[in-house]
């Protein structure tokens, strides 16, 4: 793709973040994808996100290295704190303490970098598991926050974050996901996915993915062990 309408999109390689690729590259953008390596419980998503990025051609995709086991406290990044499988109330302990903020402030670093002005992340607010930065609020703060940090913010060519599947149901991400070509059988979203790929069929992440598929009236191609 020849363009300069850059964006900068967070690639996990789970399903929502594989949609959100798709759709940026359908508005036109080229985009530039940005996972992380921080510490969490397996590497098979970050395979994924590389098959992803392969398979919706980006232009190029990082892959930043971050030890967020060092401060501890999420289910996903120390190994003595169990993944949930069964659902609670509040927030759980999959939570991973300022998780989004780092992630967003890597890509509106690399977005400045590259000119970009749009950033894509598929956080939502529907079909979430009660992690506070997934709501609207966060979001529209960290635009204006971002608009007041940056060089190019405050010389007038400002940036705007994009979340279009916040308000979307898990059905209506894959439906969407499937109008778009998005191959899910190449993602993976379980915390605790073993090295294959293969996920538990029994933390949140997964039971959502399952019901989402369930709703839309599409199979799961989710290889489970």
């Amino acid at each position: 793709m020849t363009t300069d309408k850059k964006a900068v999109v967070l690639l996990s390689g789970g399903l929502d973040s594989a949609t959100v690729v798709a759709m940026a590259r359908a508005e036109g953008y080229a985009c530039y994808a940005m996972s992380f390596d921080y510490g969490q419980r397996h590497h098979a998503e970050l395979r994924a996100a590389q098959r992803v990025a392969y398979q919706l051609s980006v232009v190029e995709h990082k892959t930043i290295a971050m030890d967020l086991g060092g401060i501890g406290g999420s289910a996903l990044t120390d190994s003595s704190i169990a993944v949930p499988e069964t659902p609670g109330d509040g927030i759980p302990s999959t939570y991973v303490p300022a998780r989004n903020a780092l992630f967003l402030s890597l890509a509106l670093g690399w977005a400045e970098v590259l000119g970009a002005r749009d950033i894509f992340i598929g956080v939502n607010a529907v079909d979430f598991s009660g992690y506070p930065d997934c709501r609207p609020e966060f979001v529209a703060a960290f635009e204006r926050m971002a608009n007041l940090a940056t060089k190019a913010g405050i010389e007038g060519r400002g940036f705007t974050i994009h979340a279009p599947l916040q308000a979307l149901s898990k059905a209506e991400i894959i439906h969407a996901g499937v109008r778009l070509g998005v191959n899910y059988a190449e993602t993976v979203s379980c915390y605790q996915a073993d090295e294959d790929g293969r996920a538990c069929g029994k933390c949140d992440s997964c039971r959502l993915r399952a019901k989402g598929f369930e709703q839309a009236g599409i199979a799961d191609p989710t290889r489970y062990r």
